[in-house]
């Protein structure tokens, strides 16, 4: 058999072509035609298995030899392509900080930060207290007293982030701030009339709507002779104060381990004032949280005699309300200190 297959005297000239590419694109392909299944090195590969048995070894030697000074040179230059269209990418996308750092403009607080600030003056004008909480808890205020009992899936580790501190599974980051609710009850004289915002932890996938961490405030009501009528006036007034009397708010039926009865409250849609859209899902309504009248179990679990005293609970997210009022259509943007979305605000 002939041994043209394995001159390969084109191979310096082969190497000059890779070197010369000027694309991902253009180096695919003459990878494809150089080592690709109709390459020469390919044909030379089935017709080595025809040569005579003590031509192979030389043979097969200057194959690999060819073989591996193209696989090589294409490596190279990928290497070098990637790199180049890195900086380009980076060049486009570069923001001049020296502008910014010259620039006599100072900075301000960020909008989750004012979010809350003005949920706060919201609820402080409506007669309420600002409580706080730390953001460690154990699974005793964050599930049991609750009225959360163990089997229940929101103490899954899949939606829970718990930590090494304690006995394990004893301990976790809060997975919403009704923790502060249980503290507020053990802690403070009755009536109350309270909200609690903070940070708060979960195993969420982020999208345009969830983040795994983010901000939410709840509200706490225990007084005497407090009704449901009474829950559904202040979320009314509630979604009137900041998001403004075009805003409407409904309630739907739900449950909640730690109120009974139980509801889920939506807002319309401010990206597309109820037309459908990304943020909404296609329905026209955002939901903004839950609410219901505080179980009894839960005031057993401090102390509190429910036949005395009634109350009502609710909470929602804090950077959902921002989302919602300043028409952003995507939550994650909230975490990426972007300064020209930041200074917007």
């Amino acid at each position: 058999m002939s041994n043209n297959l394995f001159l390969f005297e084109d191979l310096s000239k082969d190497l000059d072509k890779i070197s010369q590419a000027e694309s991902l694109t253009i180096l695919a392909n003459l990878e494809q035609e150089l080592l690709g299944k109709s390459s020469k090195v390919a044909l030379a590969r089935e017709a080595l298995k025809q040569v005579e048995p003590n031509e192979r070894p030389e043979l097969g030697k200057r194959l690999n030899f060819v073989r591996n000074q193209l696989q090589n040179g294409l490596d190279q230059r990928r290497k070098v392509l990637v790199e180049g269209e890195r900086q380009k990418k980076l060049q486009e996308e570069k923001i001049d900080l020296g502008e910014i750092l010259t620039s006599p403009q100072r900075g301000h607080i960020h909008l989750i930060a004012q979010t809350q600030q003005s949920l706060e003056d919201v609820f402080i004008g409506m007669g309420y207290t600002v409580e706080e909480g730390p953001e460690v808890e154990t699974e005793w205020y964050n599930f049991e007293a609750l009225n959360i009992p163990p089997s229940h899936p929101a103490r899954d580790a899949q939606d829970s982030l718990y930590v090494k501190l304690g006995k394990p599974g004893s301990t976790l980051l809060r997975t919403h701030t009704s923790p502060v609710q249980i503290r507020v009850m053990q802690n403070n004289s009755l009536p109350i009339y309270s909200v609690m915002p903070g940070r708060v932890y979960r195993r969420d996938t982020p999208d345009a709507r969830h983040t795994p961490a983010f901000h939410q405030i709840e509200g706490l009501v225990v007084d005497k002779d407090i009704s449901f009528s009474d829950l559904a006036g202040t979320i009314e007034t509630f979604t009137s104060a900041y998001f403004g009397p075009a805003i409407k708010a409904r309630l739907r039926p739900a449950f909640f381990p730690f109120t009974e009865p139980s509801a889920e409250f939506d807002i319309t849609c401010t990206i597309c004032e109820g037309s459908g859209c990304r943020t909404c899902s296609g329905v026209g309504w955002v939901e903004l949280g839950g609410c219901g009248m505080i179980d009894p179990a839960v005031f057993a679990s401090v102390g509190i005699d429910s036949e005395q005293w009634s109350g009502f609970a609710f909470g929602f997210g804090i950077d959902r309300c921002a989302q919602m009022k300043h028409g952003i259509d995507d939550m994650r943007v909230l975490l990426d200190n972007d300064i020209r979305f930041l200074s917007q605000f």
